[in-house]
């Protein structure tokens, strides 16, 4: 069991000072800020389970399992809440409707697989190639292609049941602009509630499922399905999102290392090991692909408390959660309407996320490769596109994301050969952390 020392008194954070990671307040304080990370987190992690239709109370526990393997793995080092990652839903949404729920779990296990080959590659020689991959503009325009990708997901919800819609729609911008702090990053969440009450006075809910389910069971398990014909179609479809884990995983060791010690920064291989292998784990038994958490960075800012002491607490609260089918099976009955207003607001904050990195980091728009690497990528997801070759079809974000990484690296690279890269401004560098969750708002 880890060993943390105690913080000043143990009841409060000293006037300049933050609770670092080895460190915790006393028990009864740390297991309250645990229950408040449970808070912050789970508006985002059971809303990704229920627009993929997976089951909410396997995400939940695969979500807890994560982010204790997490705290294993970088040696109880970075504070993280491992969540469900929203760039997953695409993918997922696309790969279960065309090849069902065992190939989008072999599409999740394979990301998994691949972000952690990442994060041994960036333990061994540093995380510099990562910016070059992969600078601002091609961060900023994969993160929005996903978002943007799901637009027609949204409106088919949201034509289903329109007055319960926009009235969660409304419900997330007002608690977006009217609450503060906690509340503000929870907006979404307290939207969902809003409409999902809106709808239960309005008769819109079955609760059948809901008062057949046992109180305490075991969740519900799914394996990966890694032989059925398609697969690798769908796999393909799923790579582009280990960038954005890249970037949501570094942002976020940045993030902490500059509240705590500079020092963190070194953990930046094992997270991203430690999130491949809790998102590997997840798609082999039915849970979503997971990534660290912005909701809870935002509850460590607030709070000045950096313990890891107290993502145990989350991590093993998660767990018990997911041991009541019954909490689960509410979930699940969150109807169409509400879906399809949060959807249209979420989706487009993911995209608006992908927007902010480019403003963050002064993406320069006058230069042409810089304007052909957003335009075509977004165009690309919006629409659509697919490519398909026998069985094997290559859906939008891949193409998309593919997209902007070949005409950025090949646009500077002829740029470069025709002696036309000074004129042009020439590459630009990626500026300070990329990353964050929906749920935080854009940053």
């Amino acid at each position: 069991m880890p060993v943390w020392s105690l913080h000043g008194n143990g009841r409060t954070v000293e006037p300049g000072k933050v609770v670092k990671p080895d460190e915790r307040l006393n028990w009864g304080a740390t297991v309250a800020i645990g229950v408040q990370h449970v808070i912050a987190m789970f508006g985002a992690t059971f809303l990704v389970p229920v627009l993929t239709g997976f089951p909410v109370s396997t995400t939940l526990l695969f979500s807890g399992i994560g982010t204790i393997l997490f705290l294993l793995i970088t040696r109880n080092r970075l504070p993280s809440y491992l969540g469900s990652s929203f760039a997953f839903i695409a993918p997922v949404t696309a790969a279960t409707a065309t090849a069902g729920m065992g190939s989008a779990l072999a599409g999740i296990v394979a990301v998994g697989i691949l972000l952690a080959a990442i994060g041994f590659v960036v333990q061994f020689a540093g995380v510099g190639w990562v910016d070059k991959l992969m600078p601002p503009v091609v961060a900023g325009a994969i993160v929005a292609l996903i978002g943007f990708n799901l637009a027609p997901v949204a409106w088919t919800n949201f034509q289903q049941q329109p007055f319960t819609a926009t009235v969660t729609l409304v419900a997330v911008i007002l608690c977006s602009v009217l609450f503060r702090g906690f509340l503000g990053r929870i907006s979404i969440f307290l939207g969902v509630v809003i409409g999902y009450i809106v709808a239960a006075l309005s008769g819109q809910i079955d609760y059948t499922a809901v008062e057949e389910a046992a109180w305490v069971g075991l969740p519900e398990f799914h394996i990966a399905d890694f032989a059925s014909a398609g697969t690798w179609s769908v796999i393909a479809m799923f790579l582009p999102v280990v960038l954005v884990l890249v970037a949501e995983n570094v942002g976020h060791v940045r993030g902490v290392a500059t509240m705590t010690d500079a020092s963190v920064n070194r953990y930046t291989g094992r997270a991203l090991i430690a999130d491949g292998a809790a998102t590997t784990l997840a798609g082999l038994f039915g849970g979503s692909g997971t990534t660290t958490y912005g909701e809870n960075i935002g509850v460590m800012a607030a709070t000045r408390v950096y313990s890891t002491a107290a993502y145990w607490v989350a991590g093993a609260a998660a767990i018990l959660l997911s041991l009541s089918p019954k909490i689960g099976a509410v979930f699940n009955s969150v109807p169409p309407g509400v879906l399809g207003g949060v959807t249209t607001a979420l989706y487009g904050l993911i995209g608006i996320i992908g927007i902010k990195i480019w403003v963050d980091n002064r993406v320069d728009f006058s230069r042409p490769v810089n304007q052909y690497t957003a335009a075509v990528a977004l165009v690309i997801a919006i629409a659509g596109f697919t490519m398909q070759w026998g069985d094997f079809q290559l859906g939008a974000i891949v193409l998309g994301a593919a997209a902007a990484l070949l005409i950025y690296h090949l646009g500077n690279a002829i740029a470069r050969w025709r002696k036309t890269g000074a004129d042009d401004g020439g590459p630009i560098p990626a500026v300070g952390p990329i990353g964050g969750d929906p749920l935080d708002g854009p940053r």
